[in-house]
């Protein structure tokens, strides 16, 4: 039960922050001018897809208590986490400039989120694989 709720909530609070983190919390660069967008506002809504899968995922990490089914819902997470990666560094990019507010600040806390939600539903993944390996070997 703990780590249900621990890795539920924790999925739950890795999505919302990418999903509406480079809106309001470390926020992406603005408008230009003219109205049109810099690459990095499509970056920001490719990560609002994937925050909100994050979110999905963690909730029904909360609904389920079997092992099997959890361990699939955090490979889901883990996998989940490497767009939020991809998408600032290689996939879409942002603006050129160093000093813009999406390379200073939102792409670095993007980073930060993916890489902690990839490491750490890798290992609640292998930790849930373990526990059902050592219950299944109790068992038989």
């Amino acid at each position: 039960m703990k780590n249900r709720l621990i890795t539920g909530i924790g999925a739950i609070i890795s999505g919302l922050l990418i999903f509406i983190g480079p809106r309001t919390i470390f926020k992406l660069c603005e408008a230009k001018p003219d109205g049109s967008w810099m690459k990095c506002h499509w970056t920001g809504e490719a990560e609002l897809g994937v925050g909100l899968l994050i979110v999905a995922l963690g909730v029904l990490l909360l609904i389920f208590s079997s092992k099997r089914t959890r361990l699939g819902l955090s490979v889901a997470v883990a996998f989940a986490g490497i767009p939020v990666l991809l998408f600032p560094t290689v996939l879409i990019g942002g603006c050129m400039m160093k000093t813009m507010a999406c390379q200073s600040v939102t792409f670095p806390a993007l980073i930060v989120i993916g890489i902690i939600t990839v490491i750490g539903f890798t290992f609640n993944s292998l930790f849930l694989l373990l526990s059902a390996r050592n219950q299944r070997e109790g068992n038989g």
